[in-house]
């Protein structure tokens, strides 16, 4: 005789699912959060070198540095 699943059984595998399913979503939504983040304080950076660059060559230099720093930091924390 064959083994047939039980609906409580059958019920648990659906909201299993649909669980892993919010939580992949959730996931998605904080990675596109961070991504976004990471754009604006880009974005401030460059606006910042930019202000730096008119007033002095070698400040636009350190400015652009310390950006550098600030983003690698920034990927070894979100990895």
């Amino acid at each position: 005789m064959a083994y047939t699943p039980s609906k409580d059984y059958k019920r648990r595998e659906r909201e299993q699912k649909k669980m892993e399913k919010r939580r992949l979503r959730e996931e998605a939504k904080a990675e596109k959060l961070a991504a976004e983040k990471a754009a604006e304080e880009a974005a401030a950076a460059a606006a910042e070198a930019a202000r730096l660059e008119a007033l002095d060559p070698e400040a636009k230099f350190e400015a652009e540095f310390a950006a550098e720093l600030e983003a690698e930091r920034k990927a070894k924390e979100g990895s």
